[in-house]
């Protein structure tokens, strides 16, 4: 393993293109603009506050009055080396998220992929939604995301209701 002066100084070289500052300032941009345009046109939902990551992700999470009850919750995340959006169910705690992926194991989830209950893992289901989004259409691409993330949401609950 290198030492982490190697690593900074690598870190420091890209800094100096200034290419990484730009998208990422691009990025955290498009995420506060997308959650306003989401919290502006569903008033019903509770959203949380953007969380910035460590250049892995970047997510914010929004609640249902039903998924409230439940302690659940659905994140919209932005992966940062995959260039994606993914969607998760999550849970306000690991012993919430455990309870959930074994109470869905065996149901139909609708070719959404079960997370595991493992150290490092924050998600109950999660959907790779967009890859490689064109943040040169923000407007289709948010657009895009909120169809995806209410479809998202209503599968979610239903597979839900009755546990």
């Amino acid at each position: 393993m290198k030492d982490l002066n190697e690593y900074v100084i690598a870190y420091q070289k890209q800094l100096q293109e200034g290419k990484i500052q730009i998208a990422y300032k691009g990025i955290m941009s498009f995420m506060g603009n997308l959650k306003s345009y989401l919290s502006d046109i569903h008033s019903d939902y509770l959203f949380g506050a953007l969380y910035f990551g460590y250049m892995d992700m970047t997510y914010f999470a929004i609640t249902t009055t039903e998924l409230k009850d439940k302690q659940l919750k659905i994140a919209v995340v932005y992966l940062h080396q995959e260039n994606c959006f993914e969607l998760w169910l999550s849970a306000t705690n690991k012993k919430i998220q455990a309870q959930y992926i074994d109470k869905l194991k065996d149901k139909d989830l609708k070719g959404y992929q079960l997370s595991v209950s493992q150290s490092g893992i924050d998600s109950i289901i999660e959907s790779r939604i967009i890859d490689h989004p064109n943040f040169n259409e923000l407007i289709s691409l948010k657009v895009e995301l909120d169809k995806l993330t209410q479809k998202f949401i209503e599968d979610i609950k239903e597979m839900i209701i009755e546990l």
